[in-house]
C-alpha cells in the first residue's frame, strides 16, 4: 500500500537553530538524503507525519580535519565522503563501506548521519566506525552531548538520540597509522545488496603479535556491533593456529546472531568466523 503524500507535512527551517526549536516542540521527524524514509513513505509504512528538512542545512555538512581527528557533519553525503583526500589517506574503511551504499544517486544524496540514525542492524558505515573508536555528537536546543559511537545503538532501530536531538558530528581519531585494516561484506551480490554480514577490523602487530586491535560487525546481531570479547581473546596473543581457533571461539560466544529473511543464523555465525579468521591469517602475509 502507497502512502498518501497529502497526509504529510514537511517544513524546511533556513537554520539549524530553527530546526532544533522545531523538534523541541515535538511531533516532528528529521529527514535529511530521504534514501530509507521514501522507501518506507512508498510501502505506505512511514508513521511521522510531520517532517523537517535538515538536508539543506549546511551547518551538517562539512569534514574538517586536525591533527588529532577528523569531524565529519551527519549531513555529510557517501559522494563527500568517497571525495575526501584526509579519510582516504586515513579512514579506508570508511571509504569502502561508502562505495557500498546503494547507487551512485543514492550516495550523492545519502547522509552518514542517515545511515546511522536509521539504525539498521545491516547498515554500511557502522562497521568502520566501531573500529576506527568513533564518537558522536549529539545536539538540542538546549546543548551537545558527546558519547562513545558504541553507546549509541540500543536495540533493533533503537539509538540515544532523544526525539528533540539530532545527530551533529561524528568524530573518528587519527590514531591508526601503522595499523592494519580490513574490511569485507557478504551479501547476495556485490553492488547495491544489504549485507548478509559485514566485519571491520583494525589491529597492530609487533613481532607477530597484536598489541592492539578492534573490530566491528553488522548484520551479526539485532544492532551494529563492536566484537570486545573477541578483541580481549586476541590482544597480546600471536597468529597462530591456536589463536585463531580461541578467537573463532570468542565470536561465536559474544555474539546472539540473528535469523531474517536474509540469512540465518547459522550461515552467520559460520560466515562471521569464516571473515575473522580470513583477516586474522591476512596479518601474517
Amino acid at each position: 500500500m502507497h502512502s498518501d503524500v497529502s497526509q504529510f507535512d514537511l517544513t524546511a527551517p533556513h537554520t539549524l537553530d530553527a530546526a532544533l526549536r522545531l523538534l523541541a516542540e515535538g511531533g516532528h521527524a528529521p529527514i535529511a538524503g530521504g534514501t530509507e524514509l521514501m522507501v518506507a513513505l512508498g510501502a505506505g509504512r512511514l508513521t511521522p507525519k510531520s517532517l523537517i528538512s535538515i538536508q539543506h542545512l549546511r551547518e551538517l555538512r562539512f569534514i574538517r580535519a586536525d591533527d588529532n581527528a577528523i569531524h565529519i557533519g551527519s549531513g555529510t553525503t557517501f559522494t563527500d565522503i568517497r571525495r575526501n583526500p584526509d579519510i582516504a589517506r586515513d579512514l579506508p574503511l570508511l571509504i569502502q563501506s561508502a562505495s557500498w551504499t546503494g547507487s551512485i544517486a543514492n550516495q550523492n544524496r545519502a547522509t552518514l548521519g542517515g545511515n546511522i540514525c536509521n539504525a539498521s542492524p545491516a547498515a554500511d558505515t557502522p562497521p568502520a566506525l566501531l573500529a576506527y573508536n568513533a564518537t558522536v555528537t549529539l545536539i538540542s536546543s538546549t546543548g551537545t552531548r558527546t558519547i562513545p559511537y558504541t553507546d549509541f545503538h540500543l536495540g533493533y532501530k533503537r539509538t540515544a538520540l532523544q526525539p528533540n536531538e539530532l545527530l551533529h558530528t561524528i568524530t573518528i581519531p587519527r590514531a591508526f597509522a601503522g595499523y592494519r585494516h580490513y574490511i569485507r561484506k557478504v551479501g547476495t551480490r556485490n553492488a547495491q545488496a544489504i549485507s548478509k554480514i559485514a566485519l571491520a577490523a583494525v589491529a597492530k602487530l609487533n613481532n607477530n603479535t597484536i598489541t592492539d586491535i578492534r573490530l566491528g560487525a553488522a548484520s551479526l546481531t539485532d544492532r551494529p556491533t563492536r566484537c570486545t570479547a573477541t578483541e580481549r581473546a586476541l590482544l597480546n596473543q600471536p597468529i597462530n593456529e591456536a589463536t585463531i581457533k580461541s578467537a573463532r571461539a570468542a565470536l561465536a560466544s559474544e555474539t546472539h546472531t540473528i535469523d531474517d529473511i536474509r540469512s540465518t543464523a547459522r550461515y552467520r555465525a559460520t560466515v562471521a568466523g569464516n571473515l575473522l579468521e580470513e583477516f586474522l591469517r591476512s596479518l601474517v602475509r
